[in-house]
């Protein structure tokens, strides 16, 4: 019996299937048929199954899951440099927050955009934003070809996308109806944090997560200052006093996560809360070192995040994930903290399960979604290959990606954009920028 057609044979020197039991096929391959992976196995195998497959043949490839990038704000591209070397809440108060004042949906639209070139260029498939004009946010990555969880970011006091408060409500109800159903587009409800949102509002947020069984995604104990804030306010943590408001469950999503005491640890692992860890950023600020290898010990998910553009100032994952792994040997004096394969599997397997789809993406098997990377391996920094997980965290860049195919669609080949008109999105990203701070 013949078998049905595939639409595409990925082949490479090595598949990195990061599956439950970690398998690595030398001379692999990925069959994809639609937006799915149809099979995994050695290229001998697929080639006689598909004899007349299309091929994208990599001879000295590595193919591996997508990164996924659990914590970003795409859009802040545009304040990429803006203003650099500020605590966080002095940069966000006395710079961010004035320069988001003249965003538009155009600019974020194109700002969007030019963070998914980014991520795409640099192997990250999926990513999970929070920001301002989300609409326009959704409808760029949708445009892209990017799979992401995208919200709104609701605080308690007006904002350059909805105005007052009240209007964020309808605001998150027409995103989703405009994206229920869609194969790439998830709607996520975002608090920005403790210190901006009351708690009548980030009950009220739960409460339409809870009815869009949606996930909860909020800022939480980033710096000193916001825990002394709400214990000053409130007479609790932030994750006391989340919990007490009865908003801290499997659907909470908390970004950063630094400060935490370890009965919190165990009150976010007991409430099964996940964790997106932002190194680069968290180092950048100086906000701290996030507890990861106490937050994994004690079984909380934890993912790999990048933050925005504007406190990073990169959104390459491969970088983040030399900086998470470093920054915790150091941290603890322990070079076997936090080694190679924990960092990987928190960037693939590890992201997807804090956003609950890792029915569908962060390995590669028959049946999930054919969001995969191919990186070639013959490069100067990357040869010799020992360990392929050491390889990826200590040594590759995003600039070794060289394919990338999101749901099954080809989004980049031979370093090429192919949903991205690249130079004309710069050109319009120069026009930005002058807009945002005039010469």
């Amino acid at each position: 019996m013949n078998e049905t057609p595939v639409d595409l044979l990925l082949t490479g020197a090595l598949v990195l299937t990061l599956d439950q039991q970690k398998r690595e096929i030398r001379e692999g391959a990925v069959a994809v048929r639609g937006s799915e992976i149809t099979a995994v196995g050695p290229v001998a195998e697929l080639a006689r199954r598909w004899p007349h497959a299309p091929r994208l043949d990599t001879p000295h490839g590595l193919i591996m899951p997508g990164l996924v990038n659990v914590h970003t704000h795409a859009a802040m591209s545009c304040f990429r440099g803006l203003a650099d070397d500020l605590p966080l809440m002095n940069w966000l108060t006395q710079y961010i927050f004035p320069a988001e004042a003249k965003l538009t949906g155009e600019i974020v639209y194109h700002s969007t955009m030019l963070s998914c070139a980014e991520m795409i260029r640099s192997g990250t498939t999926s990513f999970c934003d929070m920001y301002l004009f989300a609409a326009e946010v959704a409808a760029a990555a949708a445009a892209c070809g990017m799979r992401a969880w995208i919200g709104e970011v609701l605080y308690d006091f007006p904002s350059p996308c909805y105005g007052e408060p009240e209007n964020g409500f309808a605001y998150m109800d027409q995103l989703f109806a405009a994206y229920a159903g869609h194969e790439l587009i998830r709607i996520t409800v975002d608090p920005h944090a403790v210190y901006t949102c009351s708690p009548e509002l980030l009950r009220r947020l739960h409460g339409y997560a809870e009815r869009y069984d949606t996930h909860y995604h909020i800022h939480l104990a980033e710096t000193r200052e916001e825990v002394a804030g709400c214990l000053e306010k409130y007479g609790q943590r932030p994750v006391a006093h989340l919990d007490a408001l009865g908003v801290l469950d499997d659907r909470t999503v908390a970004a950063h996560g630094i400060w935490l005491e370890p009965a919190e640890i165990e009150l976010l692992a007991r409430r099964q809360v996940k964790v997106a860890h932002c190194p680069e950023s968290n180092m950048k600020l100086a906000s701290g070192v996030a507890p990861v290898p106490e937050l994994l010990a004690a079984g909380v998910t934890v993912g790999l995040g990048t933050d925005g553009a504007a406190s990073n100032n990169d959104i390459d994952l491969f970088g983040e994930m030399d900086s998470a792994a470093k920054l915790h040997k150091l941290n603890k004096l322990d070079p076997t903290v936090m080694d190679a394969a924990t960092v990987l599997g928190m960037a693939t397997g590890g992201g997807a399960r804090l956003l609950g789809a890792e029915s569908r993406i962060g390995s590669l098997e028959a049946g999930k979604k054919a969001d995969c990377i191919v990186l070639d391996l013959h490069r100067p920094h990357l040869s010799p290959c020992y360990h392929a997980a050491s390889q990826l965290v200590y040594a590759a860049r995003g600039g070794d990606v060289v394919h990338s195919l999101i749901n099954g669609r080809l989004v980049m080949r031979d370093r090429r954009l192919l949903t991205i008109d690249e130079e004309e999105l710069l050109a319009r990203m120069g026009n930005i920028a002058r807009t945002i701070r005039p010469a």
